[in-house]
């Protein structure tokens, strides 16, 4: 429970806005203290989050395919970003030129409960702690809401980049379950 009461302890802005930069990196003990500064990343770049729905799918796909992920048709992709919860996505602005290196989105019950989906960082971008900062971000934001649980479904060569968050295999032992149309 201390991941949990350390990374929510202090102030807690329920009001951020459409577009937000991030302040530091995540480096293990600190927690971001502020959504309105910038990190530079080199050569004049800076990285900021956007919960703007208007999110270009093609250059979506460009950044699922550079990690590897199957192509899923664009409509569908489209439908799932409309009807979903929240909508982070991940930029870096490099001039006039702003490139999407990140993504995640939630679903919810709009009370209780939220699930993680998508979440993506580009290869370039990953180990850099930019995966942990889209996390902490999308989880506050839910948290703002009031949402008190958040789950997601892990890829096994990730299960330890999200237990080194604060998330658990679930602590009762209920094994999830599936249907799939034949």
């Amino acid at each position: 429970m201390g991941f949990w009461k350390n990374f929510f302890s202090g102030s807690d802005s329920t009001s951020m806005s459409k577009t937000a930069e991030y302040e530091e990196y995540a480096v293990e003990g600190k927690s971001s203290s502020s959504q309105a500064t910038r990190k530079s990343t080199g050569r004049n770049s800076r990285i900021f989050f956007s919960t703007d729905r208007d999110i270009d799918l093609y250059e979506l796909e460009e950044l699922c395919n550079a990690v590897g992920w199957s192509r899923r048709p664009l409509r569908k992709v489209k439908k799932a970003i409309q009807h979903s919860f929240l909508v982070v996505s991940m930029w870096q602005m490099r001039g006039n030129q702003r490139r999407l290196i990140g993504f995640a989105r939630a679903t919810s019950d709009h009370a209780f409960n939220a699930t993680l989906w998508d979440v993506v960082v580009h290869p370039d971008f990953q180990s850099k702690g930019l995966g942990k900062a889209l996390m902490r971000f999308i989880i506050k934001k839910l948290r703002s809401d009031d949402i008190s649980n958040i789950t997601l479904f892990a890829d096994p060569h990730v299960v330890d980049f999200y237990r080194n968050l604060g998330f658990i295999p679930d602590p009762e032992g209920i094994k999830g379950m599936f249907w799939y149309p034949d």
